[in-house]
């Protein structure tokens, strides 16, 4: 099974990828969408979307993200076709185990904005850090931890889209945050953008085929 909603955010996080390089991703969406709907137990199809990234080596970039998307989807529409308590298993436990290293911190903010969704709130940065992270919360120091660059600055949202890209770039290399920094933060500062903002958030990217697929992934996902 597959939710609308991924296949919507996937679907334009391959045209924002074909739009800014010189690969037409595009070609790969019916490949994509074989797996996401796929009836196989969630590790064969993650050997399935890895498969589509071993022969497609131009858009490498996005294997991570896309293991992101699979988990959400995971959750959102497997899962209905197994166990009510299915999450609480040894089973799972066991899944959770093998893919600790795999997917990147775009999954707890897809995890937020479907929160959001549920709560029929509008998502705001925030609201993401203290109440979803709880990064304020003592036992939350790893994610205090990962979100430091975002948390200290959220004096960002007032700043023109260069700004975020400038602070983005001057992240160290091992920040969690280095690569996604710069869609998030713009993702956050204007969740609804006219076609105009969206143009000079491209404009500013550091990685425009990676920060715009990112970014349109978090748009069309709401």
């Amino acid at each position: 099974m597959i939710d609308p909603k991924i296949e919507t955010a996937f679907v334009a996080a391959l045209e924002a990828f074909s739009k800014y390089s010189s690969f037409d991703a595009t070609s790969l969406t019916d490949d994509f969408a074989e797996v996401f709907a796929s009836e196989e137990d969630f590790l064969t199809k993650v050997d399935l979307l890895d498969d589509v990234f071993d022969e497609n080596p131009q858009i490498e970039g996005l294997r991570e993200v896309f293991f992101d998307l699979l988990m959400i989807n995971f959750f959102s529409a497997d899962v209905k076709k197994l166990e009510e308590d299915y999450l609480d298993t040894p089973e799972w436990e066991s899944i959770e185990e093998e893919t600790l290293d795999r997917g990147t911190e775009l999954l707890n903010l897809l995890l937020y904005l479907n929160e959001c969704e549920d709560e029929d709130i509008e998502p705001e940065l925030e609201d993401y850090l203290k109440e979803f992270l709880l990064v304020d919360e003592d036992e939350f120091q790893d994610e205090y931890r990962i979100y430091e660059p975002i948390i200290a600055n959220q004096i960002l949202m007032e700043s023109p889209v260069a700004e975020i890209a400038k602070v983005a770039e001057a992240l160290p290399a091992d920040s969690e945050l280095k690569e996604l920094f710069y869609p998030v933060m713009c993702f956050f500062q204007n969740i609804d953008p006219t076609d105009e903002e969206v143009n000079e958030i491209a404009d500013n990217a550091l990685d425009q085929e990676f920060d715009m697929a990112v970014y349109q992934i978090l748009i069309n996902f709401q």
